[in-house]
């Protein structure tokens, strides 16, 4: 998903909207013949997310500068760790900084954010699973930092999967359709390996839906009693998602019921950047 040409076309964007004509700063006040050192430092602890994407903002800017990586995308560090060193012209080094920054500072908090909900869970069955709430044009970035913390995607787009939510099925109630027959009518005509899940919020719902043939079933914002009855209604006919609701405080709950995954919309649409700093420190070359 993360391919070094989605790195490259979105941190290129970036790097053209923050300096669309030049460092004004850097070119200005800074020795063309400054070299420069940065060590990316942690100031809190958190899940590692986004290294090659930092280094892209500064092979973009600069391929003369270098980036060494010290830790990989999903380890775990503490504070004051060194997680990347910089080295090349200053100039170049401080024009791509606070790109770089704004990138791995963001997917690391998303890493960290998710891996606090896989813990919450780690004792039962269900997986945390990201939503299609993400940052526009950021998505790839997002999910591949929702992996780093332990957690697994849902759909990429809309073209991946199936996915009949509440307004799909009040359109076909307007039109007096039949749910059942009118899932049954699109799986036949969909290939064979396309998987399709149906959202529901009531139980009443469920065997409806089953009848059709799909693959997973979501039950939004069900209480904790119905979403264990839920469970016992599907009895292993679907993967069963859980959807609405979800925070930390209560996902463990949510989890013991018994359900397979659990969609998290926070994971993406809520994550605090993770507090990272890029200490640099200048030195001026030769005549």
């Amino acid at each position: 998903m993360l391919t070094r040409a989605t790195i490259d076309r979105v941190v290129a964007a970036a790097l053209e909207e923050d300096a669309p004509w030049g460092d004004l700063t850097s070119e200005y006040l800074i020795p063309e013949n400054a070299v420069a050192r940065a060590d990316l430092s942690a100031r809190e602890s958190g899940a590692f997310s986004g290294g090659e994407v930092f280094a892209a903002a500064f092979r973009l800017t600069d391929p003369r500068v270098e980036v060494q990586l010290v830790v990989e995308d999903g380890e775990w560090f503490e504070p004051g760790a060194a997680l990347a060193v910089v080295s090349g012209p200053a100039r170049s080094v401080l024009t791509a900084e606070r790109i770089g920054l704004n990138f791995v500072q963001r997917m690391s908090g998303i890493a960290t954010l998710t891996g606090r909900y896989v813990a919450e869970v780690a004792h039962t069955r269900a997986r945390i699973a990201d939503t299609r709430k993400t940052t526009p044009g950021l998505r790839a970035f997002e999910r591949h930092a929702v992996v780093n913390g332990g957690g697994h995607n849902h759909r990429f787009s809309l073209s991946d999967a199936v996915m009949a939510k509440d307004n799909h099925l009040a359109v076909l109630a307007q039109k007096h359709a039949d749910v059942t027959a009118a899932l049954k009518a699109a799986i036949s005509r969909l290939p064979h390996t396309t998987h399709v899940e149906v959202e529901v919020d009531r139980l009443d719902q469920i065997e409806p839906v089953l009848a059709a043939g799909i693959g997973t079933i979501m039950l939004d914002n069900f209480s904790l009693d119905d979403l264990r009855r839920g469970v016992e209604v599907v009895a292993g006919r679907a993967i069963v998602e859980a959807s609405g609701g979800v925070d930390l405080g209560t996902v463990r709950a949510i989890a013991e019921t018994g359900v397979d995954v659990i969609s998290v919309g926070a994971l993406t649409h809520s994550a605090r950047a993770l507090d990272l700093g890029l200490d640099v420190r200048i030195e001026v070359g030769g005549a």
